[in-house]
């Protein structure tokens, strides 16, 4: 395996090596870098803001030199200065910077979404809740991004900032949304013609019920969740993780999960002094406190099945942790709304400027920045890994050995989880592979119409100009991405299916 690596990464840094002098000449010869100083009436500045870039762009070396010169000034960690006299490597930190967070939430959401909603739809092959997965995932691959962009932007942040004036919830949208939610319910449940019935009227009514709710109270003024919700959640998560997990056969993961769930709970009522404001450090200490204490109450109460309860102590205790943050988020919500004049949700750049708030209203504020951009990149990537997943899912789950599993008697949670699950991850492996490498580079579309100065905002930017030194960043952090990546999934095949590594 070892030798497999190091010489895919030879090939790699040659094949990248050649790459990056076709694109450099590319860009030294897509245009004249002078072009923007031919109408200057000053002919005196003219000449010498030309002679100025001639030198930083050393226009009068051939282009061969020129890009052995990049090349030198890169082994040496220098990537150069742009056609403003600029430097490139502080332009590149603030540019990744801002593409990464962008995109790392999308993909990764994406992935999530995806890869669940995939597993659901193969299991669930020729059902309605199958057929109206695929017709979304259809259309969401097919709909432009851009497109989808602007309609966000309209519906999802000019019409919805609006609403939240006064957030009274409309009869006839009660209805809709509630008759929405159970055709869901329905479609996802399914079963025989009573049980259809039931989970469509139960839905519609528990949804009839919880928005007349929230719209009477006018919670979307000042949302929050309290003990009660937080609780609730709390042990539905330690529910969901212990059937996904475990199972219910045995008592002890879920007896540990309950357990790590009322922990969770109990800090809640008392964090107020440690929340009110943390510091950035403060989250990610928290988090491994989490895990540590997650980890210790399975050791303690696993018993036989010690394994499988320390890690649903462990995912309830942290999804515990991220309801109690999401309360709080919102408990900051009325402060940061009176703060951007009521329109929480923003259509333009990476944050609000000059603004300085608490912990939480700059979480608010970044992610009412980052929500746009977010969905408009997520519904295309979770179009293409449900797809990718159903179809993989549903090659395995025919496979000889999935039938031997259940003719040793296994219940179909172990067969699909540890069985199918598994195996069919290795073609979407590939894909998550590239498509990180790829929003790495950053979004072009996406980053243009939100205003989003990254990676795709860069390139653009450098190829107007022809100024080869952004451009060429642009290519070293988007194409050692896609190098990086593919070896990760070659080391990913390895661990998924063991066969790989003879």
């Amino acid at each position: 395996m070892a030798i497999f690596i190091i010489r895919r990464l030879v090939i790699s840094v040659l094949t990248l090596l050649a790459a990056t002098f076709i694109v450099y000449v590319g860009t030294a010869v897509s245009g004249d870098p002078m072009q923007d100083l031919y109408g200057l009436q000053d002919a005196g500045d003219a000449e010498r803001q030309m002679d100025e870039r001639r030198r930083v762009l050393q226009l009068d070396t051939p282009i061969p030199l020129r890009y052995l010169s990049w090349l030198a000034g890169l082994l040496r960690g220098d990537l150069g200065q742009n056609i403003r006299g600029q430097d490139v490597s502080a332009l590149l930190a603030n540019a990744v910077a801002a593409t990464l967070q962008m995109v790392i939430a999308a993909t990764v959401l994406a992935i999530v979404f995806g890869i669940v909603t995939g597993i659901a739809s193969a299991l669930r092959q020729y059902s309605g809740f199958d057929y109206a997965l695929t017709f979304a995932a259809f259309l969401f691959f097919s709909l432009p991004v851009f497109w989808v962009a602007v309609m966000l932007k309209q519906y999802v942040a000019i019409e919805f900032n609006n609403w939240l004036r006064d957030p009274v919830i409309p009869g006839p949208v009660i209805l809709v949304a509630s008759a929405i939610n159970a055709v869901v319910w329905m479609a996802i449940l399914g079963g025989d013609r009573q049980r259809r019935l039931t989970t469509l009227g139960v839905a519609f009514a528990a949804a009839a019920v919880s928005l007349e709710f929230l719209s009477a109270t006018q919670w979307f003024a000042d949302p929050g969740l309290g003990p009660v919700a937080v609780l609730v959640l709390a042990v539905g998560a330690a529910f969901g993780v212990t059937f996904l997990i475990s199972g219910f056969r045995y008592r002890p993961p879920l007896v540990s999960a309950l357990v790590a769930a009322a922990v969770g709970c109990g800090f809640y009522l008392v964090s107020e002094p440690v929340l009110a404001d943390p510091s950035v450090w403060m989250i990610p200490l928290l988090a491994m406190a989490t895990v540590a204490t997650g980890l210790a109450i399975g050791y303690l109460l696993g018993g036989l099945q010690r394994r499988q309860a320390m890690v649903t102590a462990t995912a309830t205790g942290l999804l515990t942790g991220g309801v109690i943050m999401i309360d709080y988020l919102l408990q900051a919500y009325a402060g940061y709304a009176q703060r951007v004049r009521g329109r929480p949700i923003s259509t333009v750049g990476s944050q609000t400027p000059n603004f300085q708030g608490d912990f939480w209203q700059a979480g608010l504020d970044s992610g009412g920045h980052l929500l746009l951009p977010t969905l408009a990149l997520m519904l295309v990537s979770f179009a293409v890994y449900t797809r990718y997943t159903r179809a993989s899912m549903l090659e395995v789950m025919n496979q000889d050995y999935i039938r031997t599993a259940r003719a040793k008697g296994l219940t179909e949670r172990t067969v699909v989880t540890k069985h199918g699950f598994r195996n069919a991850l290795i073609p979407v492996t590939t894909l998550m592979a590239f498509d990180f490498g790829a929003v790495i580079g950053g979004a072009v579309i996406t980053e243009t119409i939100f205003g989003w100065q990254g990676m795709g905002f860069m390139f653009i930017t450098g190829l107007n100009q022809v100024d080869p030194a952004p451009v060429m960043a642009f290519f070293l952090v988007a194409g050692g991405s896609v190098v990086v990546f593919n070896m990760l999934a070659d080391i990913a095949y390895a661990y998924l299916d063991p066969r790989i590594r003879v």
